[in-house]
């Protein structure tokens, strides 16, 4: 099974969907959470999946995501070889997030 790539303007179109929206993932570090995020998601620093795995929903879409999609990518492999099936990464991250849906997010 290959990961999923999604990119920010299909997470937003998503978004706005009715219906149960995808559990989006944060898998930055705290002082990046709270300097910008997407409002809704779950923050729960990269290094903390594996002894927080139980609070993740695998019956439900999740949407992994970080600054660039790198480490995004990295815990959305892991979490496939945890057997989580619905898993998808954001491509490019909150940086094209807040370059293509979001301008007014702060950057860094």
């Amino acid at each position: 099974m290959s990961l999923r790539e999604m990119t920010p303007t299909e997470l937003q179109q998503w978004l706005e969907q009715p219906g149960t929206p995808p559990l989006m993932l944060d898998v930055r570090e705290g002082h990046e959470f709270r300097f910008c995020h997407i409002k809704g998601s779950l923050h729960i620093p990269m290094n903390e999946i594996p002894v927080r795995l139980g609070e993740l929903d695998r019956d439900r879409e999740i949407v992994v995501l970080c600054h660039h999609g790198v480490r995004s990518r990295m815990v959305a492999d892991y979490l496939c070889s945890q057997r989580y099936e619905q898993v998808i990464n954001l491509s490019g991250g909150i940086e094209a997030w807040a370059r293509t849906v979001d301008p007014a997010m702060p950057r860094y």
